[in-house]
């Protein structure tokens, strides 16, 4: 998704790539592009998310980005994607605004969705190899909803669940409501005067309020379904891939991990695809406080 943006960036004649980010992965990405292409990079990031991502920060830094740090508001993910459009508004002559989820301001969400398609596109390929046909189930973390929903692409047409795991504290999927917030009608997580409400999660990716609109729709429609789980949970399934596999995984798809241990009775006997969307580098420092 990030060379694609870039690329596109570069085609409009922009000098300069902005990005939010909240676990970090999505500035690497985009620093790493932006410095393959010759380009400037501003990464907007919340204060709580650089304390707990040093790594990730140091990473964008060494590949030649300004890290810039959002003070506002709950100082997590929404408020660096509110820092990063205040920027791209000013400055839109130069500067291409890489938003790193299916959500935003068309054509965001469908854009970073297409770009996101080689997920599904694989993961329907390798299942067709291994499992002679697709999965019965599919499961992916949700916070602004981008690894989801690519997975989720390759297997639209066949009979497969799609379930989507939300933070607890970040459910905008089965807490929300639908609302408006940074340019897209989705559910969202706000009170009875439209105010938005803080997330909370252990993951610093999946710390949003609101949801990309596809996921709203596939949720509306009945096509997919969104399920919540505790830190706690995350925190157990982060240790039982780590020990079983020797995996560390991210904190965000440890979320999906979790939902899975939970229902193993209920899954006895299918096929479960479960999409491991990052790795748990960035996170071991994080846990080290929690669990040692």
């Amino acid at each position: 998704m990030f060379p694609g943006q870039a690329l596109l960036a570069q085609r409009m004649g922009k000098t300069r790539l902005l990005a939010e980010t909240g676990a970090g992965q999505h500035g690497v990405a985009s620093a790493t592009a932006a410095a393959l292409l010759g380009m400037e990079c501003c990464v907007y990031m919340g204060e709580v998310d650089v304390r707990r991502q040093e790594l990730n920060v140091f990473r964008m830094r060494l590949l030649g980005a300004e890290v810039r740090t959002a003070m506002s508001g709950s100082r997590t993910l929404k408020d660096a994607v509110n820092e990063a459009m205040r920027d791209w508004v000013a400055t839109v002559t130069e500067s291409h605004y890489c938003l790193g989820s299916v959500m935003g301001p068309h054509p965001y969400p469908w854009m970073v969705r297409t770009f996101h398609e080689v997920l599904g596109r694989e993961a329907r390929e390798q299942s067709e190899a291994l499992l002679g046909g697709p999965p019965d189930v599919v499961v992916a973390c949700v916070g602004g909803g981008s690894n989801a929903i690519g997975i989720f692409s390759g297997f639209a047409d066949a009979a497969t669940d799609l379930v989507g795991v939300e933070p607890a504290g970040g459910a905008a999927v089965g807490r929300g409501v639908p609302g408006v917030v940074h340019g897209m009608d989705s559910y969202l997580m706000q009170d009875e005067f439209g105010q938005v409400l803080e997330a909370e999660s252990i993951s610093a990716g999946l710390d949003y309020p609101g949801v990309g609109p596809e996921h709203s729709h596939l949720a509306a429609i009945g096509r997919a379904r969104y399920e919540a789980v505790t830190d706690d949970e995350v925190v157990e399934a982060f240790q039982m891939l780590s020990r079983a596999e020797g995996i560390i995984p991210a904190l965000e798809p440890a979320h999906a991990l979790a939902w899975v241990s939970r229902e193993r009775a209920s899954l006895a006997g299918k096929s479960v695809v479960v999409n491991l969307s990052g790795r748990g580098d960035k996170d071991v420092a994080q846990m080290m406080e929690i669990l040692v």
